[in-house]
């Protein structure tokens, strides 16, 4: 009886996303002919084709997969629904946000840790598979082509989210200081993608006692002194956003923050990411599949 009324209720799930599919406005942004950014306005319901899916540390993988229609409407910040298994194994799909955008080469990449029954099956894929991809959903990052500089905080996986801002930003002229902060120097897996985009990086790990609270604060306290930082992203740590909300605060300056929530449909119908945010008329719970996942630094409330 309980498993008839999952199904049912999955069914249920399923029908109202498709109906809201098409409704959906997601929000990121795409370069225009002025150097600013746009809105994107179409989610994608496509099947992709695995290009690569590689072990590169103990912990990470990286995922590249052919579908040139959801790269060109793709934005930094936003993620893809993605199906683990054709045989009904695991049930739900599982979000994972773009860790690259080649939209030239009509590519897109991910990088995932493997921790579960999903990402253990997206482990399997091999070149020539087919990849069932629901995308690209949410509100991605804001860049402002009158920004001299930005600087990107992240951890662990939450360092893939980051990739795609410091490629924009780079090719409309920003500046960008990247800090990587992971358990080992290995974990560090974006940083010569980011490098490749121009940005200046620097790494900080728990291996060499450099990425405590303490440290962070020193080190990102430095170089908002020393450079033209005009707005702060993070993404990967509860502790991070916290530091760099008290530090924006401190200095009038601007930031997002991308939230890592599991999700049940990753449309806004299912209502499993709700979490509490600081919004000027007060406490407001909003969904971080649809209402995010990227919302103003300021907003967020850490746990």
């Amino acid at each position: 009886m309980g498993a008839v009324s999952t199904v049912r209720s999955m069914n249920d799930v399923r029908k109202a996303a498709m109906r809201e599919l098409p409704e959906r406005e997601t929000r990121g942004f795409s370069e225009s002919a002025s150097g600013g950014m746009r809105g994107q306005s179409e989610s994608l319901a496509q099947i992709g084709g695995v290009l690569f899916n590689q072990q590169v540390s103990t912990r990470y993988w990286h995922l590249a997969v052919s579908a040139p229609t959801a790269a060109a409407a793709c934005a930094p910040g936003q993620f893809f629904y993605l199906r683990c298994g054709d045989d009904g194994e695991p049930l739900l799909r599982r979000p994972m946000s773009v860790y690259q955008i080649h939209r030239e080469r009509g590519e897109l990449h991910f990088l995932y840790a493997v921790k579960g029954v999903g990402t253990t099956r997206l482990a399997q894929l091999r070149t020539g598979d087919s990849l069932d991809m629901v995308g690209p959903l949410g509100h991605g990052f804001t860049l402002h082509p009158d920004w001299r500089g930005v600087l990107l905080v992240a951890r662990g996986v939450g360092l893939a989210t980051l990739g795609p801002v410091a490629a924009a930003a780079n090719r409309m002229g920003i500046r960008v200081t990247a800090v990587l902060s992971a358990q080992t120097e290995r974990d560090v897996l974006s940083e010569s993608y980011m490098r490749s985009c121009g940005a200046c990086t620097l790494v900080v790990t728990d291996d060499a006692g450099t990425s405590g609270v303490a440290a962070m604060r020193e080190l990102v306290a430095n170089i908002l002194a020393s450079e033209p930082i005009d707005a702060l992203f993070t993404c990967g740590s509860q502790r991070l956003t916290a530091l760099l909300q008290e530090m924006a605060a401190e200095r009038g300056l601007p930031g997002q923050a991308a939230l890592e929530e599991p999700m049940g449909c990753g449309l806004g119908v299912c209502y499993c990411c709700v979490r509490p945010f600081a919004r000027k008329e007060g406490i407001e719970q909003l969904r971080v599949c649809r209402d995010g996942p990227v919302f103003p630094l300021a907003e967020v409330i850490t746990r």
